[in-house]
């Protein structure tokens, strides 16, 4: 059945009574915690992730519909509004199966920019690594030009660059000639080679691993845009995996990366090299770009690209004060400033961002010069300018498509609409003539939208945490629905005894700023029992946590958590994005407080309005980020939160990756960094905290676990340490999960785990995309 809505428990409050029904056994506790998580959830609801992508150069959609593991995936041609099979998702994951020897369950076949040719009936896609094709029901791995990725060859097929000694070499494919294009390379001032992440160190077992080479060809396969970077002096990491698969001894490994705060980052230095040129005189010329060095605050190329001729450059000031875009000559290397978007404190990245928009004459700016997240159209004559093309206390948080010959624009929004969630994202259409935005999804709804590259028609799968996923194809002229793919169906969930989360609204601790948050009760909730209270926290102020969505409210950690026999809640506070610069700012340099007592305060306001929760028995849990919080609620405010598991957690934020504190934090001095440090407030802990990190955590190192657990000590402080083997920054695995419900179990509940160590292995199928990161 398609349910328009879905509710669960009655919600009115109601006294906890003398006897109340028995708690399920523990056993079965766990048991339905483990129903409730990853796969085994996603199979009680259909339709919910069509998996929907526009391919055929827009012409048509390529989604799957259908029960989990038996999803069939269909192709709807738009010109027709005709739907046909392709392949069922069973038969093509056995297919992919086989030619890999590697299995898991066909919903988890992840299928990489796959394309489908109605004409032929073939259907293209990448998945483990490899390009394939399907044709006639026959499975055949694309050819591909470099297996190592080590090379790249110019447009027109003429040249190749190659890596070697630190250095680039071209080669004319005709003639096999070979010049040097640079001689001067070494090993921490390499030509066209990045920073090497710690994934590729460990999967090549070296310190140096192939890396693709960087370059950005000319159109015209004339020149090659690339970079070099400077590594002298920057501080390295070591990691140290204890028990390499496959052999006996451990490993070691230095690497650079770049960390906050540090004296000294990587630096980038922009060049193009004339490779049409240096082959023909077997000599080349290297011409340095007139744009500054710049700080690289992750593992990952600078920001460089060709237009109109021209080399465009985005340039990022270290602590974010500014953002600048050069427009540079590539035979003289002069360099013009076309846009700016500079901010005090700093310029938050993840709500502002330049977009280049040649079709318009400039660059797209969204821009919090208001307070609010709004877009710009910046041309190189008033770089420090910008026509306003939105405005209002709303914030933009995509550019979608620009139509230059209509003079348009879609993007996405948030709070824009008094109808509904200010967390509720539409898509709209605005013009430069200065007009009002043109609203496309109509529905008080959140809306996940994917644009065609034409920019003619979308899709949008419309839900909310109570609304099971409807999701359409709709034609941007005016937004009208064209072709609806699929309807979610969660009854079998339902029918289970789940109980449905709840959306709640509060206030902030200033007792009037409004709050978000959702809570989450166990299956067969009584509530004339008590129930402790667990906070899944994420304060980043990068972005918000509380879900709008149907799927992610229902496929996520705290539905299972819950079943343990708690209520578990998320709660967005102040410091978190979406709701403007003011409602953000109080978490610029406060890491360490900000959130702390809004989540309080929300918390007591839950339990007010119902008294079955205990504010007596509160836990707290977080990864990554989180995990920096969940240590934090319960060493800054440990009369309140009594438990906490901390997970891949940054406790000192300067030994995380520069972008992410910087990002808030700035680069101060080393006062401020202390007085956000975990380690900081060691002393105060009184109650049963949980580390867990991975011995090979690759986006946050291990030594943040490692050095607040030395604090701990150092405090005379008790605490629990877990260390997951050959584990990344992911460490949902069946393990975590076990140790992590019987600290929560043992600590929060008073109750003794089951006494059956076994734990269900319900890791990832190897196809699916790696979970986002901190």
């Amino acid at each position: 059945m398609h349910l328009a809505l879905l509710t669960g428990v009655a919600l009115a409050p109601i006294a906890a009574r003398a006897n109340p029904a028995p708690l399920p056994t523990i056993e079965q506790r766990y048991q339905l915690a483990d129903r409730y998580l990853g796969d085994a959830m996603r199979k009680l609801i259909v339709d919910q992730n069509l998996d929907a992508h526009f391919i055929n150069n827009g012409n048509g959609v390529l989604f799957r519909r259908g029960p989990t593991d038996a999803r069939d995936i269909l192709f709807l041609d738009l010109a027709t509004r005709e739907a046909r099979p392709v392949i069922n998702e069973a038969v093509l994951a056995r297919l992919v199966s086989d030619a890999t020897g590697k299995s898991g369950p066909p919903s988890g076949l992840y299928l990489d920019a796959p394309d489908y040719d109605p004409a032929t009936g073939v259907l293209s896609f990448g998945a483990l690594g490899k390009r394939w094709t399907l044709k006639d029901g026959a499975l055949t791995e694309a050819a591909k030009d470099s297996p190592k990725g080590d090379d790249a060859v110019s447009p027109d097929g003429r040249f190749r660059i190659v890596a070697e000694d630190h250095n680039l070499v071209a080669v004319d494919l005709k003639t096999q000639r070979r010049v040097a294009l640079t001689t001067d390379g070494t090993r921490d001032k390499p030509y066209g080679r990045g920073i090497a992440e710690l994934g590729e160190i460990l999967k090549q077992g070296t310190e140096d691993p192939v890396l693709p080479v960087s370059v950005r060809w000319s159109p015209d396969s004339k020149r090659i845009l690339t970079w070099r970077l400077d590594t002298t002096d920057v501080q390295r990491l070591t990691m140290t995996q204890e028990t390499p698969p496959g052999a006996f001894y451990p490993r070691s490994f230095s690497y650079v990366y770049p960390l906050a705060g540090a004296a000294k980052l990587p630096q980038a230095s922009r060049l193009v090299i004339d490779v049409e040129d240096a082959v023909k005189h077997r000599k080349a010329k290297i011409v340095p770009l007139q744009v500054p060095s710049e700080s690289l605050l992750y593992p990952a190329d600078p920001d460089l690209s060709w237009s109109a001729g021209k080399v465009r450059s985005q340039w990022v000031e270290r602590g974010y004060g500014q953002i600048v875009v050069y427009l540079s000559d590539p035979v003289t290397g002069a360099s013009t400033v076309t846009a700016r978007e500079a901010m005090k404190p700093l310029v938050t990245v993840t709500s502002s961002f330049l977009q280049p928009a040649p079709e318009l004459g400039g660059e797209l700016d969204v821009s919090e010069r208001t307070g609010w997240a709004q877009l710009y159209l910046v041309r190189p004559d008033d770089p420090n300018g910008g026509i306003p093309l939105t405005k209002g206390n709303w914030e933009v948080t995509s550019v979608n498509y620009v139509d230059g010959a209509k003079r348009s624009i879609l993007l996405t929004g948030v709070g824009r609409e008094a109808d509904r969630n200010p967390y509720y994202h539409a898509l709209y259409r605005v013009t430069l003539d200065g007009s009002q935005p043109v609203l496309l999804t109509p529905e008080p709804l959140e809306h996940d939208l994917r644009v065609s590259d034409d920019g003619r028609f979308v899709i949008d799968a419309m839900s909310s945490p109570t609304v099971p996923t409807r999701t359409v194809v709709r034609d941007t002229s005016d937004g009208h629905i064209l072709y609806e793919l699929g309807h979610a169906d969660a009854s079998a969930l339902i029918a289970t005894g789940f109980t449905m989360p709840e959306p709640f609204r509060g206030l902030a601790a200033d007792g009037k700023t409004p709050l978000y948050g959702m809570i989450y009760r166990p299956a067969h909730f009584d509530p004339t029992r008590r129930y402790p209270i667990i906070d899944n926290v994420y304060t980043g102020p990068t972005m918000h946590v509380v879900p709008s969505a149907f799927g992610d409210t229902l496929l996520n950690g705290p539905g299972s958590v819950a079943q343990l026999g708690a209520i578990v809640v998320v709660i967005d506070a102040t410091g978190t994005s979406q709701r403007g610069q003011a409602f953000r700012l109080p978490a610029y340099q406060n890491l360490g407080e900000v959130g702390l007592d809004d989540h309080i305060a929300m918390i007591r306001q839950m339990a007010a309005r119902y008294p079955y929760i205990d504010t007596t028995r509160v836990g707290v849990y977080g990864g990554s980020a989180g995990g920096y919080d969940a240590a934090r609620f319960i060493l800054r405010r440990p009369d309140f939160f009594k438990v906490a598991v901390s997970s891949s957690g940054n406790h000192d934020l300067r030994l995380d990756k520069a972008w992410w504190p910087e990002v808030t934090m700035g680069n101060p001095d080393p006062a401020v960094w202390d007085r956000n440090s975990n380690m900081s407030v060691a002393g105060n802990l009184k109650g049963k905290l949980l580390l867990i990190h991975g011995d090979i955590d690759d986006n946050v190192p291990i030594t943040e676990s490692f050095r607040l657990g030395n604090a701990l000590i150092q405090a005379h402080r008790n605490f629990d340490m877990v260390v997951l083997p050959n584990t990344t920054h992911r460490v949902a695995q069946p393990f975590f999960w076990r140790k992590f419900r019987d600290y929560f179990v043992r600590n929060l509940l008073d109750e003794a785990p089951p006494a059956d160590a076994a734990f269900e292995d319900q890791s990832p199928h190897p196809a699916a995309p790696a979970a986002a990161k901190q």
